[in-house]
This record gives C-alpha cells, sequence and structure tokens, in this order.
C-alpha cells in the first residue's frame, strides 16, 4: 500500500507529489500520457514564485529559456492599450518577476521535480477509477504502459485529473458557473512582433472591437507566441458554420493590434478549442481523497489564475495530507480543511473575471474613480489573491458593475 496516490502529472499534481514525497511518505503518480505533451495556460502569475521556492524549482527555471513576465496590458475595443500594469511599482522583490512557460516543457520540468523528491512516477497509465469502501476512497484500478491492469491501494488519493475531474464527476459534484459559458480557439505563432526591453514578455489582453471576444498575446520561447481568442459560447462555437479556423480568422479581423503584431507571422499548428470550461466541484475533499487544481475548479482563461490556483491548492493540500499522517486523520474535514481559504482566493479572481465580462465596465475608469484600489487590482493581477487589500476593492467594483454571490463548498 501506498501512503498517497496523485492520479495526473500537471502542475497540481506535481507540487502535491513533490511535497508529500518530501515530506517523507510514498507517494505513487499515474499519469496517463506520454511527457512532452502539449497543454495550453502558459502565463504564470508573479505569486507562484512562493510555491516554486518551495519545490526547489526557482534556479531550473531562472535556467531555462521561458520569457520574463514583468507585465500585463489591457487594450480596449478602440484599438488603444493601457498602461502596463507593472507588478514591481509596488513590490521590488524579485518575485515580481515571473515566466511565460511552454507548458510541455514547463509540466515536464514539474513531474522531473517530484520524481527528485522521491516520487514514483507511472508514465502512460490511465487510472480507470477509484476504489472506495463506502464513502472511503481506498486506491485505484489503472491500465499500466504495459497494457497490464492492477489495483493499487493507498491511504490518500489525489485526484489532479485537470478538467477531466475523475472523483467530481463520479460522485456528481461539479457544476458549471452559470454565468460564464465560455468557449475559446487557440493556436502558437512564429515571428510575431513582441514589444522591447522589460515588455517583451508581456502578457497582452486585447479586446475586439465588438467588445464580443478578446484575445490573449503570450510571448514563448523560441520565438512563438500563443494566441487565442475567447467569447461566449453562443457567439463564438454555437452560432456560427464557420470550422474554427475560419472563426478564428474573422476574430483577428475585428482586433487591428493583433493584426499588426501578427502581419508576419507564421502559424504553426492546428487550431484548438476548448468549450464551456468554467465549473467548480461542490466539495473538495472526502474521506481518504482529496481534489486540487483544475479537478476542483477551473474559471477563466482571463487573469492566468489556472497554473497559480492548481500550485497553491497543491500545496495546501500537501500541507493537509501530512498532518493527516501526523494525526492518523484522513477524514474530509481534515483533508479538505485548506477550502474555505483556497476558496476565498478563487472568489477574488471570479469576481474579477466577471468585472472584465461586463460590456461598460473599464479597469481604467474604475481606477480613476477609485485610485485606492489601484494595490488591489494589482495584488489579484499578480496572484496575491490573500492580501488585505483585495477584498476591499469589491464594494466600489460592485457600483460599477455586477458581482457575482459567493459560493461555498457543501462539506
Amino acid at each position: 500500500m501506498s501512503d498517497v496516490i496523485v492520479v495526473g502529472g500537471g502542475p497540481a499534481g506535481s507540487t502535491v507529489a513533490a511535497l508529500v514525497a518530501e515530506s517523507g511518505r510514498g507517494v505513487q503518480i499515474f499519469e496517463r500520457t506520454q511527457f512532452p505533451r502539449f497543454a495550453i495556460g502558459e502565463s504564470l502569475m508573479p505569486d507562484t514564485y512562493w510555491t516554486f521556492k518551495r519545490l526547489g524549482m526557482l534556479d531550473k527555471l531562472k535556467q531555462s529559456a521561458f520569457p520574463r513576465k514583468h507585465s500585463v496590458q489591457f487594450f480596449g475595443q478602440s484599438g488603444r492599450s493601457s498602461a502596463p500594469f507593472y507588478f514591481s511599482d509596488n513590490n521590488p522583490h524579485e518575485s515580481s518577476v515571473t515566466w511565460q512557460v511552454q507548458r510541455d516543457e514547463f509540466d515536464a520540468m514539474m513531474l522531473q521535480n517530484a520524481a527528485e523528491k522521491g516520487a514514483q512516477v507511472h508514465r502512460g497509465a490511465r487510472v480507470l477509477e477509484v476504489l472506495f469502501d463506502g464513502d472511503k476512497a481506498t486506491g485505484v484500478r489503472a491500465k499500466l504502459a504495459d497494457g497490464a491492469t492492477r489495483e493499487f491501494a493507498a491511504r490518500v488519493v489525489v485526484d489532479a485529473t485537470g478538467q477531466s475531474a475523475l472523483i467530481g464527476r463520479k460522485l456528481k459534484l461539479t457544476t458549471p458557473e452559470p454565468q460564464l459559458k465560455k468557449g475559446s480557439i487557440y493556436t502558437h505563432f512564429a515571428g510575431g512582433q513582441r514589444d522591447e526591453g522589460i515588455d517583451e514578455g508581456a502578457t497582452l489582453i486585447l479586446h475586439t472591437e465588438n467588445r464580443d471576444s478578446w484575445f490573449w498575446y503570450i510571448p514563448l520561447p523560441d520565438d512563438k507566441v500563443s494566441v487565442g481568442v475567447v467569447g461566449d459560447m453562443s457567439y463564438l462555437l454555437q452560432g456560427r458554420k464557420e470550422d474554427p479556423q475560419q472563426i478564428f480568422a474573422e476574430e483577428l479581423a475585428k482586433c487591428a493590434p493583433i493584426q499588426e503584431r501578427l502581419r508576419s507571422a507564421e502559424q504553426l499548428m492546428p487550431v484548438r478549442t476548448t468549450k464551456d470550461f468554467s465549473y467548480r466541484a461542490s466539495r473538495i475533499a472526502g474521506e481518504g481523497w482529496v481534489l486540487v487544481g483544475d479537478a476542483f475548479c477551473f474559471l477563466d482563461p482571463m487573469y492566468s489564475s489556472g497554473v497559480y490556483l492548481a500550485l497553491k491548492s497543491g500545496e495546501m493540500a500537501a500541507d493537509a495530507i501530512a498532518a493527516a499522517f501526523d494525526k492518523d486523520d484522513f477524514s474530509a474535514a481534515q483533508l479538505g480543511g485548506f477550502g474555505p481559504e483556497l476558496i476565498r482566493g478563487m472568489e477574488a479572481v471570479r469576481r474579477m473575471v466577471y468585472a472584465f465580462y461586463s460590456q461598460d465596465f473599464s479597469f481604467g475608469k474604475f481606477l480613476k474613480k477609485y485610485p485606492e484600489c489601484t494595490q488591489g487590482v494589482i495584488d489579484v493581477l499578480s496572484g496575491n489573491l490573500f492580501s488585505e487589500h483585495v477584498e476591499p476593492i469589491f464594494g466600489p467594483m460592485g457600483q460599477m458593475c455586477q458581482m457575482p454571490n459567493d459560493t461555498a463548498l457543501t462539506g
């Protein structure tokens, strides 16, 4: 029997596996794909620095070819840009500069780091189901790379399966975010225009001229950029007869700044699509199991919160698991005790997402009217979601757009 089984070797799974293994517990990771493999979500928030420091990943990232990200810049529907939000303006520490990562390389680095900490990694191993004895998770049944199907027992099973949400779907825990039914179409280009100096690695957020969609523009290594368009499902994908490549081109034609940046660029791969991706599970843990990363919740590509929340939830879960072994307590209350704090940070991002999608809301106008909220906005963009400056911005923000109701865990 293992102490812990982690299903999924992405950023959330690699984080929890590395930290639990480092604490001296036996950990097995089951990753269904052979690395490297493509993934989206390339832009990191600066506050990932602190989890990377704890994981021992900082030197590896500093030695990588990943572009450094100093800021986020927004472009309105007119094509005019805001001043960049430089993270270091309010925090001169090196943690204010982060990375734009190519996920196949980054995820492989994270998984290798977990292995170096002592986790046993099964690559090409598909977990067919999580095994339960009543409500208690007891292990997994997996088909290994050699074709053999075996059962593996563990005291704790961590679901880090991303949007597959293995436990959440089995137990019918996941529900979509009702007001965020979005879709995205994305690809990579070579030769896209970059700005100079510290702006070279900036994340750009660009509205189309009708504000029905928006683009991300993320510089990557080797002169590549990740470009994607996001819009309501009913607008972007469901109500149109064209194929995704044609839709992507039509939306690109409505965004002059990004057209200019891609004028001499070459598309490197067929476009990919993701649909209706905003959801949350009603529970984060049960007896002998816990959810981390996208297996628990995914909000929206806006603000690049996905990898940050994956790392943070993995770190929090690792601490809860370590304490569970110390106490010999593998209850839902113990394994999911970090849930309310994680939700508090998620709610900050969720409210900012709702503000961004409000047709009449502008961060420029908001900060001009409420300059005292600048620090809180930068804290959210940086990933400093638990800062004392964050919560106070949402009262004033609610005066300019509708804020969503908070959602709580049910158990």
